[in-house]
Formats: structure tokens, C-alpha cells, sequence
């Protein structure tokens, strides 16, 4: 649902405040960071000997030798955009639904059950620094007799084309099955002022518990299920004693840290595995995931591959209505500087088979035309008879708002209404672009969970500003939200994002699943609450 121009007296005051506080998160300097390190200590190690990724700040090796910097690049590089007419198919490829009932897992965790697709081999080395492949020790000496010396080597000017596709439609592909519009089911207004704020919540420790994901991990995603590299770890209990854990772009064999891989490491866009893991001090084990062929995660929600289109399709949110399951997901169009991208739409997906096969609902979309969508990356948490949406816009620069739809009328999205001032308002007009800001500054990657032992709900994000993962309570959806605590410092964890809480979290014991950047890997946390009087 799009913003209708108009005159200057037209534009949301919600939409011009997350404008100001956008520019004003981009041109304010962010917080300082320390850049206090740990003490040094070995890579950790597996129970099969395997060597993970620590995602701590630490100091460097005590007596090792400082490699020497690397000499300089004696060429500048320009780069220059050259668009770049790209047919793609429409309506295109169905997804790929190919699935397999996998196979036992061997009872000794540290054989491979795929012997045959990869091995544990430890990967080679990395090479010894020295200077870089093709550059001379020095430069070429003067061959006069000046004595002048060497004479300076001057840059070399490299001007490369840096692709800008345009995607132009052509037909092809068939069809998805068309979906029937749902019918019109606009709700009454509802008045729901926010109630008084609780009191801040008291975090006595946080810890790190385990690398769930990656080389190195106790639950050998690499070896088992071809996932070397991924992000996220969205949440929820998809059936009783059953968790379902999604996670995002996905590399297999042939990746290497830091960060995310290409298209050539086996990338899938997103992955879903399962747990019955109900002691989470020691880890969170991995059951399963749902797989396209042995030992390989199948990806659940395709993408069209092509930047300015869809680059790729990440799932944000995940929740149970009876027995149908719900993704909430957001269709990147193309990334930008960090903390930055730009996205075509937010929508939702169902499943009917407990997350083995997804559809995306060709009705419950929330298009971002010309960015100035409001509910791009968002977390839906059902309470009740009604599904709540917490939203940002795509980045992590906006500021958060709040729908909700009736439990049984979640892909209808004239069955939504917006918080807005007090009221909960029906989805007409610009009411998504209308939604008013829950909690003041931006946020990024929200996680929301209610805590029945406790009575709370519990909003997870990653606050920029802050350069923290941070949590706040409230006893209503619509707040009023504590002031931030923070759980997670990215001047010890400096590649750290997400943080995604696990459904079966206590009033005393938070877990939440917490990104790496470098490593390209996920972490369990736990964050030691003290009980509410």
C-alpha cells in the first residue's frame, strides 16, 4: 500500500520523523567504541577436534610474530557504472520444491554421514604473509648514473565496469496456481492508549554458550547438512516440543570467512533446520533440516538471483496459527553501504507440511514504493486472538511500528489495522506509512517474544547508535517499551548482529541467537535475568 502524493500538508508526521531520525542516525557520529579486547585464547574446539570461530574481540597471541603490513596496491581502481538490459522471465521458475526424508544421523557425532560428498579434513593453512602475488620486492632501479636511486613507481590507473542490470520483463516460466483475493474484512477502530512503562529489566550477566552453525560448531552443519556459512537464526515452536530455527543466506562447500560467500559456494537464500533441544545451558543441538538431497539444507523460499529485482529472499519472523506455519520474509532488491539496503516488498509464506514445502501469499505483500515502505524487516508474534507485526522499513535506520490482524485472517491484508495514535486503526489510505513510532531512535532485526511466566513482551534489536544488541519490555504490544538495556557490545562482539529469542526462553533466562559477521556464523546466548517483584 503506497503513500498518495499530495501537498507538503499530506505527508505522515510518522514518515517525516523517520526521515529526520534517519538522516540524523546517518550524519551524527555513533557511539564511541572502546575497542577493548579479551585476552587471547585459542580458537575453540569441538568434541571431534574440530576448530570453530571465536566471535570475541581478542588480544593477539602473546609471542607470535606480527605479520608485516601488506606492501601498498600499486594500482588505483575506478569503478563506474554500466548499466546493463537483462530479459528476465515472467512469471518465471517455480520454486524447486525436490525434497528427501533424510536419514539417521550415524550414532557417532563425529562420523560423517556423507562420507562420499564431504570429508573433515582441516582446511589448508593460510599462506605465509609476504608481499602479494605479482609485486616486485622494489621497484625497478634507475639505470643511469645519476646515483639518484630508485625512481618512484607511479599508481596505475585501472578503470573497472561496475554492472548496474536492468531487469526488462519477457515471457517465460509458468505460473504459480492464482490464489483467490480474500474478501474485505475491515476491522472496527479500536481504542489502546500504551500503559505505563515497566521498570527496566535488571540483566545480571551475559554469556556466550556455543557456535551453533559452521566448521567447528557440536552440531557440524557443515559435515551433516552442507551449511559452512550463515546468518540469523529466527525462532519459534512450530509444533509441541518441536522448535523450528531459520536461517539466512546459506553457503556450503568451497566457503571461506569473513562474511557471506557468492553464488559459486552452494548459496541458498535461506535454510530451515529442527530442535527438541530443551536444555539450552550447554548449546542448542540441531535435529535436522529439511533437505533437497542428501547431506544439503534445502532452500525453502526462492529468489530471482539479480540485483535491482530480487537478490535474495530472507526470511524475518516465524510463527504458528494451529497447524499452519507462517514466514514473514523480505525481498532484497539490491544491497548498499553497510547497514543499508533496498527492498521490492515484505511479505508472508505459509506452510501446511510443518515447514518441509512453503507458499508465498500472493495477497499479504507490502510493497516499498519508492522506499518509503514501513513494514519491510518485520517480527509476528501471535497473542491471542490476534497476529501482532512489529515493523521497520528496509536498513536498519528506521524506527518501529506496530499492526495486527485477527489470528485466522493473516493473509488478509484488509483485515489489518495499524496502531496509530492511540487507536488501532483499519489498513486504508496511507495508514501503514501513518504507524506510530513505539520507541524512539532506530532499529534493526527485531526479534519480539511475550514471555507468559513473566507477563512481558520482550523486543530484541541491534541499535546502531547504541553499538549494542539490545532489549526492552513492555506489558502491551503497543508499549509503552522500557528504555534500552544492552545485552550484547559490539566493541567485544565487533561483527555482531541479529539476536533472535528462543520461544522456550524463562522470566530469569533469556537465549537469543546472535550473528557474526566475520566468522559468518550463529551463536547461542544467554542473558541471566533477575526475577521481576
Amino acid at each position: 500500500m503506497g503513500f498518495r502524493p499530495g501537498s507538503r500538508s499530506e505527508i505522515p508526521a510518522a514518515l517525516l520523523c523517520t526521515g529526520v531520525l534517519t538522516v540524523a542516525t546517518l550524519l551524527l557520529p555513533a557511539a564511541q567504541a572502546q575497542a577493548r579486547s579479551h585476552p587471547w585464547a585459542p580458537p575453540p574446539v569441538n568434541s571431534c577436534g574440530e576448530t570453530g570461530f571465536d566471535p570475541l574481540r581478542r588480544d593477539p597471541e602473546p609471542g607470535a610474530p606480527v605479520p608485516p603490513p601488506p606492501p601498498p596496491d600499486p594500482t588505483i581502481r575506478i569503478q563506474y557504472p554500466l548499466p546493463e538490459l537483462v530479459p528476465v522471465p515472467m512469471p518465471g521458475p517455480l520454486p524447486d520444491n525436490t525434497r528427501i526424508d533424510p536419514a539417521p544421523l550415524p550414532a557417532d557425532p563425529c562420523v560423517n554421514p556423507c562420507p562420499d560428498i564431504r570429508d573433515n579434513k582441516p582446511p589448508p593453512p593460510d599462506p605465509e604473509p609476504g608481499l602479494a602475488p605479482g609485486v616486485p620486492d622494489a621497484p625497478p632501479a634507475n639505470g643511469g648514473s645519476s646515483g639518484s636511486g630508485p625512481l618512484p613507481q607511479l599508481p596505475r590507473l585501472e578503470f573497472q565496469p561496475d554492472i548496474e542490470p536492468i531487469p526488462v520483463p519477457v515471457p517465460g516460466g509458468q505460473a504459480p496456481e492464482p490464489q483467490p483475493l480474500p474478501p474485505a474484512a475491515v476491522q472496527p477502530p479500536e481504542f489502546a492508549r500504551a500503559v505505563a512503562p515497566l521498570p527496566l529489566p535488571a540483566v545480571e550477566s551475559v554469556e556466550l554458550v556455543q557456535q551453533v552453525t559452521g566448521r567447528g560448531s557440536e552440531n557440524r552443519t557443515d559435515m551433516r547438512w552442507s551449511v559452512d556459512g550463515t546468518d540469523l537464526g529466527l525462532m519459534w515452536e512450530h509444533r509441541p516440543g518441536e522448535v523450528a530455527v531459520v536461517f539466512g543466506d546459506t553457503f556450503g562447500k568451497g566457503w571461506e570467512p569473513p562474511g557471506a560467500g557468492a553464488g559459486d559456494q552452494d548459496w541458498r537464500s535461506n535454510v530451515i533446520a529442527y530442535s527438541t533441544d530443551r536444555d539450552l545451558s550447554d548449546g542448542l543441538a540441531l535435529d535436522t533440516f529439511v533437505q533437497d538431497s542428501r547431506c544439503h539444507a534445502a532452500e525453502i523460499l526462492d529468489a530471482r538471483r539479480l540485483k535491482n529485482l530480487e537478490v535474495t529472499t530472507i526470511p524475518t519472523s516465524g510463527f504458528s496459527v494451529g497447524d499452519r506455519q507462517y514466514l514473514s520474509y523480505m525481498s532484497v532488491a539490491r544491497w548498499g553501504m553497510p547497514g543499508m539496503w533496498w527492498t521490492g516488498h515484505g511479505g508472508l509464506a505459509w506452510s501446511d507440511d510443518h515447514g518441509r514445502t512453503w507458499t508465498k501469499s500472493q495477497w499479504a505483500r507490502w510493497e516499498n514504493f519508492f522506499g518509503l515502505g514501513r513494514f519491510q524487516v518485520v517480527a509476528m508474534v501471535p497473542r491471542g486472538d490476534w497476529v501482532y507485526m512489529f515493523g521497520t522499513p528496509n536498513g536498519r535506520m528506521g524506527t518501529v511500528g506496530l499492526a495486527r490482524a485477527p489470528a485466522d485472517q493473516v493473509l488478509n491484508k484488509t483485515a489489518y489495522q495499524y496502531w496509530i495514535g492511540d487507536t488501532w486503526t483499519a489498513a486504508a489510505g496511507p495508514n501503514e506509512l501513518l504507524a506510530t513510532p513505539l520507541v524512539s531512535g532506530t532499529a534493526s532485526e527485531l526479534s519480539v517474544h511475550y514471555d507468559p511466566g513473566s507477563g512481558r513482551w520482550r523486543m530484541v534489536y541491534l541499535d546502531l547508535q547504541r553499538n549494542q544488541i539490545v532489549l526492552r519490555t513492555a506489558a502491551e504490544p503497543q508499549g509503552a517499551w522500557t528504555e534500552p538495556v544492552p545485552l550484547a557490545d559490539l566493541d567485544d562482539y565487533p561483527s555482531a548482529y541479529g539476536g533472535f529469542i528462543h520461544p522456550w526462553s524463562t522470566a530469569t533466562d533469556l537465549y537469543f541467537m546472535m550473528s557474526a559477521w566475520d566468522s559468518y556464523n550463529v551463536y547461542l546466548m544467554r542473558a541471566r535475568l533477575r526475577p521481576e517483584e
